[in-house]
């Protein structure tokens, strides 16, 4: 089964090699990288130019966001199976898209997730917070809760018949699209228990007071746009869960 892994960058000169040198150092043979830049200015390009030869798609031109720049990424996007990897974000370990690949040719599921550690953006050797995926059920979007998106890879058909991300959504258009296929049209999917990608802190999502209630907000509106039930308290209740991420480590 061919993989597509979709980066969009915008201005990251300081870490998109780590990210671009971790898809290289899969060991799975049949990987597509596609590399979406909105138009940078602050050297980027200049280091994307350098690895063009391994992508397969390389595109640096303006874009309307994130979203739209994934959009776009999906739409070149020739593999059976699509993940999107952000530019701050790596592979754990080499072997990461062979077992992702494997779970989706023997379990024959939709979708495949897994777990995620935050690291220090300069020391990604020191763990900050475990997102352990194992306790997920579609039960959990009502609280505001979804598998990682870094580690969220789904069959492309998926995209085909059920869409891609929305682009009116500025913070949680990825729990949207997990919601919509995952909790509305109810994808199979299978949890990998290992940790697949290390992503460094400081995200959009969690900047400040703001972006978090406008995350929240959004999530409020992804749930009632695919009939799942909730409201404000229960989407805010996930942060007294985030706190035993701080510990939460495999068994």
């Amino acid at each position: 089964m061919k993989v597509s892994i979709i980066t969009v960058v915008l201005n990251n000169r300081d870490f998109i090699e780590d990210c671009i040198e971790s898809v290289r150092a899969q060991n799975y043979p049949d990987i597509e990288h596609i590399v979406i830049d909105g138009a940078s200015t602050d050297g980027t390009v200049d280091i994307l130019k350098r690895y063009e030869s391994s992508f397969a798609k390389f595109v640096s031109e303006p874009d309307h966001g994130i979203y739209d720049a994934m959009n776009k990424g999906i739409g070149f996007a020739t593999g059976d199976i699509v993940g999107c990897l952000n530019s701050d974000d790596f592979y754990a370990e080499r072997t990461v898209i062979h077992d992702i690949a494997r779970e989706f040719r023997t379990k024959q599921v939709d979708a495949v997730f897994s777990d995620l550690v935050y690291v220090d953006r300069r020391n990604t050797e020191r763990i900050t917070r475990y997102y352990n995926s194992s306790h997920f059920s579609t039960s959990k979007f009502a609280f505001g809760w979804m598998p990682p998106h870094p580690t969220f890879f789904a069959l492309r058909r998926c995209y085909q018949d059920y869409g891609v991300f929305k682009t009116d959504y500025k913070i949680a258009a990825d729990f949207e699209l997990l919601a919509r296929f995952l909790g509305k049209y109810r994808i199979s999917y299978q949890y990998l228990p290992r940790v697949t990608v290390k992503m460094r802190s400081g995200g959009v999502s969690t900047k400040n007071f703001m972006s978090n209630w406008t995350l929240n907000n959004e999530v409020i509106r992804a749930c009632a746009e695919n009939g799942i039930r909730t409201n404000l308290l229960k989407v805010y209740l996930k942060y007294f869960e985030k706190v035993f991420q701080l510990t939460d480590r495999p068994k």
